[in-house]
This record gives structure tokens, sequence and C-alpha cells, in this order.
């Protein structure tokens, strides 16, 4: 299974920070990740009572279960350490930064990770210069080729 990524983060928000971070998931969340079946639409991280939760990310129910159907866009808590936990929230206070959701994978030891950024919005114009900076390294690069 392939890592399954967040593009829209990267257009809509400077990344400032990245942290990977566990999913607390139930079985048949983690065989539904392992097939790919994940979707980033307007997912975002909060913090409720000094732990961080993401909050509308889709994990589409698993064909094959039988015993446990779980609700596909159920808040999940995400694992950090204290001291994580409590600059993000630090940065979180602070006008302008939000914690996105980049990508899922799983580590060397099979574990379902899901790498988090800290991110500040961006504006149209800042999203306009980002597209043209990217076709002009694609032209570059086909004239060096």
């Amino acid at each position: 299974m392939a890592d399954m990524r967040n593009r829209s983060a990267y257009h809509d928000y400077f990344i400032e920070d990245k942290y990977d971070a566990g999913m607390v998931l139930v079985g048949s969340e983690v065989k539904s990740l392992r097939a790919g079946r994940a979707s980033f639409n307007d997912s975002f991280c909060y913090f409720h009572r000094g732990e961080l939760w993401v909050k509308s990310l889709h994990i589409a129910q698993y064909s094959h279960s039988s015993l446990y159907i779980h609700d596909p866009v159920r808040e999940r808590k995400l694992l950090l350490t204290k001291k994580e936990l409590r600059k993000l929230e630090a940065k979180t206070k602070e006008r302008g930064f939000s914690i996105v959701p980049l990508r899922i994978f799983f580590n060397e030891r099979g574990f379902v990770k899901i790498e988090i950024g800290l991110a500040k919005g961006k504006k149209n114009y800042d999203k306009r210069e980002t597209i043209k900076q990217r076709d002009n390294d694609r032209e570059l690069k086909r004239y060096i080729k």
C-alpha cells in the first residue's frame, strides 16, 4: 500500500513544521487503510482537553468486516509526546496557525501513522504564485533534459 497524501493541504497552506503521530483505530479501519481507502476532504486537527483529534478524515468501511462496522468519519485521537502536544497547542493559539493532516502511511513496524503539519493559510495570490513557480520549474526541467 502506498501512502496517501493530502495534496490540497500543500495548495492551501504554507507548511511550517511536520510531525509523525500515531492514530487510535479499530481493526476494520486499518484493513481499509491498507486497501488505500481514505479521503482527506476538509479534514483538520484540533485540541480538546489537551488531546489532539483529527476530524472529517474519511476512512471507508471495510467491505469484508462483519462484526464491527466503524463510522467512516468519526473523530480519531492522535498520539504524540506531551512536549510535542504542548508546542503545537501553543502555536495554534497564535493567529493564523492550524494543524492539517498531510499523509497517512505505515511505518516499518506496520503501524499506521499520520503526518500532520503546522500550517499557515495561503491567500489567493500566494496560491497563484505557487502554481506559477511549479510551472516554471517544470519548463526548466524540460529544457535541461
